[in-house]
């Protein structure tokens, strides 16, 4: 594992992934699977060390009154064992050998009994991730995305970001799959759209949120279920969060975001927040964002 200048929020690095004793291991995930002309989205390779960069001028305010929680922010000592277990190694150009080593390295911390929270990359990292799954408990995917992200292929390459929950509608472990906040225009066709309801996905408009409510999509979760969070950080509204590759108009605003994870609770089996691009932010807002996006998802945990 490539280890990190620094941890996330200033937590302990743990890179040996054999070794971990967390309830929480936090992995950069840089490379995914890329097209051939990738364009903007090569810069989500920037985003792990972006947000643990941004972090870790949060992490002297740990202890501090958080009131979005109505508590501390993420005490050190709070009982919640967190680590930072570095990045993914991987090889911009070559898709399955970054595929293979995120699985592994994803599998790996699940074997010691941790919930993994990644930071990508692209929108291709959730595939190799959701692989590490196989054979486990099934998963519910809880996606937030503005996209449909239901393409079979795009010139050619079927594991790229356009095809993630595609891939996951799959596996034989993916139990169901809700995706909220689609709006706009993307790659996804009428067909793809007929496809991804046929595979039984629960499919939520940003529109729909805002009239139904956070408590609403949470209740469509099964109380017993266990839940991954595939968070493509263009489902925000880009206002609340620009650094994204592809910005649509409208989104979750960072209310109804931060409620929607922390909803999640002890059903939490892992997470990954995708298509950040540092270099299209704007003074870091969006880095901070996801920052606390993180927080108050592992947070909801303890």
């Amino acid at each position: 594992m490539n280890e990190p200048a620094g941890g996330f929020l200033g937590t302990p690095i743990a890179t040996d992934l054999a070794a971990l004793d967390a309830d929480v291991a936090i992995l950069g995930v840089p490379f995914g699977w890329p097209y051939p002309r990738p364009g903007a989205t090569a810069g989500c390779a920037d985003a792990p060390a972006a947000v643990r960069r941004r972090a870790a001028r949060l992490a002297r305010f740990r202890d501090h009154w958080d009131f979005d929680i109505g508590g501390p922010m993420l005490p050190a000592d709070g009982g919640l064992r967190l680590v930072d277990a570095g990045d993914v190694p991987g090889d911009p150009a070559d898709g399955a050998l970054s595929s293979r080593r995120t699985t592994d390295a994803v599998t790996a911390v699940l074997e010691r009994g941790v919930v993994p929270v990644c930071i990508g990359g692209d929108d291709s990292v959730p595939i190799p991730i959701l692989r590490a799954y196989a054979g486990r408990a099934p998963i519910t995917v809880l996606q937030v995305d503005a996209h449909l992200d239901f393409r079979d292929e795009v010139n050619g390459v079927r594991e790229g970001y356009s095809s993630p929950m595609r891939r996951a509608s799959e596996m034989e472990h993916v139990a169901r799959i809700v995706q909220v906040g689609l709006r706009g225009v993307g790659s996804a066709r009428a067909s793809d759209v007929e496809d991804a309801r046929a595979a039984g996905n629960l499919l939520v408009t940003a529109r729909e949120l805002g009239e139904r409510g956070i408590g609403w999509l949470l209740a469509q979760l099964p109380a017993d279920a266990s839940i991954f969070v595939s968070f493509d950080t263009d489902g925000l509204d880009p206002s609340v969060l620009p650094g994204v590759s592809a910005p649509a108009p409208g989104g979750l605003g960072y209310g109804d975001a931060s409620d929607l994870v922390a909803g999640i609770g002890h059903r939490l089996a892992g997470a990954a927040f995708t298509e950040y691009v540092p270099a299209l932010d704007v003074n870091e807002v969006s880095a901070l964002t996801i920052s606390r996006l993180i927080v108050r998802l592992i947070g909801s945990l303890a």
